[in-house]
């Protein structure tokens, strides 16, 4: 395991990965900061506690949307519906 440290919301932050996780850990901590400096511009008069958990919810959010959308998703409820559809369909 690596120890690296990483700034968030103006704070260091010790944390231990495999070092081939290393580039993708270090985007994501600037992408969040980034997003936590948005937040702060759009949301004034708010603490650090608040930004940090908006950039949480707004992550935590895309994340279970992107899950919905996934092509694999959409093609299993796609046959599901038609099944149901032909089982609600009348008999002749």
């Amino acid at each position: 395991m690596l120890s690296i440290s990483v700034w968030l919301a103006g704070r260091s932050y010790r944390i231990r990965i495999k070092p081939e996780e290393e580039v993708a850990v270090r985007k994501a901590v600037k992408q969040a900061d980034e997003k936590i400096m948005e937040l702060k511009s759009t949301y004034a008069g708010k603490d650090e506690q608040d930004f940090i958990a908006m950039c949480l919810l707004s992550y935590a959010a895309d994340s279970a949307i992107d899950v919905l959308n996934h092509p694999l998703l959409q093609a299993e409820v796609h046959e599901m519906t038609k099944k149901i559809d032909a089982a609600l369909e009348p008999k002749e």
